[in-house]
């Protein structure tokens, strides 16, 4: 048990829970026009690119948020929706216009930035041509080239894994799991909803976009357009006087830019609820430490990773479609949307919406080490890349935590978890596990609380995996039965 509870420590800080991780001042003005903006951006989101119902949008989005943000959410106005416009407003102090958030089709929703008006709405970025809508997603296939066999085996026996994630208990008291996906040799095996939500539904990732992120910039390393040492990185940092102009691509993958970034890097609130540019804040802070000699868990770094592929293409239009024309596209993952500020950055630290169907197909793409479809999307050996220790670790002793790769934790060091498994994690209980040595993915989505128990990752991994193997078996003996009937029948 204090193994688990240690384990979960050095996530909760990764994922963040605290006011004290927070960027910026505290007055009461500011507290709740956050408030108010991750009210207006969360419904937004929540109504037109998941189609949520307002209840729902209620108890899954604006229920169990972090508790810095509960009473200041409470002294904030209903979310005035406006179905027209696909605009959402949220009031927080008299005198003063509301909060603002705005959908458009294939960047889901931006919030606009303190005091703008609606007529701000118009500057938002936009595609110059159609982006492809979400399609219906029924098929038990999840990967390319799949030999699909019956899997009734393997249903049965993870019939109980899957079940107790839902029960609020068995993996953390009060917890609350969405959704369940099990993919083996890229074979849908398991596969369960919480009401409200089925297959088509996207939630927001939150950091496992980290992982999306660093698939799209392992395409752009494959085409040419990236190099993982590439220095300086953005143009912000190229004076020959800047001693960031040493940070690369790889530092920042691998949370390791030296950069200052608070007291753990993992609340850039200012981006995500204040409306602030990206190049207004996640760029602009000094070196802390040399980079590359740090881990330091960092939401600026995968941004800065992002605006590097921006600044490589120099052509908006190009950078808005690469993550689906080079990546999702190519997966079938079309029911997934990267949200931007309204500058036109992808904030794809944290916000992005995809289902869990598209979460598997994102990792089974490592499991064919980046291939899909005969087609090569990630560099040889991306996977192995993402999935190797980055000389700097997070601070823990504990056999049982949680190391990093580049974008992506490892779970290496857990009873009962092939030691190559790898993972991305997100806030509120976003996880998507990739075991290689086991051809196997498993999805888990919730809307944990924020200030409640971590959903035990560790253990339902261990649990799966355990049913998978049972399934091996009770295939195994259903095969040899079959054998020997059929030869006693060949006697007769």
């Amino acid at each position: 048990m204090l193994r688990h509870v240690l384990s979960a420590l050095l996530v909760s800080f990764a994922l963040g829970t605290g006011a004290q991780a927070q960027e910026g001042g505290e007055t009461e003005v500011m507290k709740k026009a956050l408030a108010a903006g991750y009210k207006a951006l969360f419904t937004c989101s929540g109504t037109f690119t998941a189609e949520q119902s307002r209840s729902e949008i209620e108890f899954n989005e604006l229920d169990g948020i972090y508790v810095d943000y509960r009473e200041p959410m409470r002294r904030v106005s209903e979310a005035n929706i406006n179905d027209r416009s696909r605009t959402v407003a949220v009031r927080y102090q008299k005198g003063e216009p509301p909060r603002l958030a705005a959908w458009r089709d294939g960047f889901g929703c931006s919030l606009l930035p303190i005091g703008a008006s609606m007529d701000a709405v118009d500057w938002l970025p936009r595609f110059s041509g159609p982006k492809p809508r979400q399609t219906e997603d029924s098929s038990t296939a999840i990967g390319s080239d799949v030999n699909l066999i019956d899997t009734s085996a393997y249903s049965e026996r993870l019939e109980i894994p899957v079940s107790r994630a839902f029960d609020s208990e068995t993996y953390g008291e009060g917890t609350r799991t969405s959704a369940v996906v099990v993919v083996r040799k890229g074979q849908l095996l398991s596969e369960r909803y919480a009401r409200g939500i089925d297959a088509q539904t996207p939630q927001r990732t939150w950091s496992v976009a980290k992982s999306l992120t660093a698939t799209v910039i392992g395409a752009a390393v494959q085409n040419d357009v990236l190099d993982l040492d590439r220095a300086p990185l953005l143009d912000i940092w190229s004076s020959p006087a800047d001693p960031r102009r040493e940070i690369t691509l790889r530092n920042v993958m691998q949370m390791a830019s030296g950069l200052d970034s608070g007291v753990a890097g993992n609340r850039t609130d200012r981006s995500y609820f204040g409306g602030a540019r990206v190049q207004d804040t996640a760029f602009v802070n000094p070196l802390e430490v040399t980079p590359g000699e740090r881990f330091k868990y960092a939401n600026n770094d995968t941004l800065s990773a992002m605006r590097a592929l921006r600044e490589a293409l120099d052509d908006d239009d190009a950078y808005w479609k690469y993550p689906y024309t080079e990546v999702l596209m190519k997966i079938g993952a079309l029911n997934t949307t990267l949200e931007t500020d309204w500058a036109g950055d992808f904030i794809s630290s944290s916000q992005v919406w995809m289902t869990a169907r598209d979460m598997a197909r994102l990792g089974q793409l490592y499991l064919q080490d980046g291939e899909w479809g005969g087609e090569r999307i990630l560099p040889k050996g991306w996977a192995k890349f993402v999935s190797t220790p980055g000389p700097a670790q997070p601070d823990s002793s504990e056999p049982s935590s949680f190391g990093y790769g580049a974008s992506f934790w490892l779970m290496d060091k857990h009873e009962g978890i092939p030691s190559d498994t790898y993972a991305g994690f997100g806030n509120r209980g976003q996880y998507m596990i990739i075991v290689p040595s086991l051809d196997v993915v498993i999805v888990r989505r919730g809307f944990d609380l924020a200030d409640g128990a971590r959903f035990d990752i560790a253990s339902f991994t261990k649990d799966v995996l355990a049913a998978i193997a049972l399934g091996d078996s009770d295939r195994l003996d259903a095969q040899l039965s079959a054998s020997e009937a059929e030869a006693m029948h060949n006697e007769d």
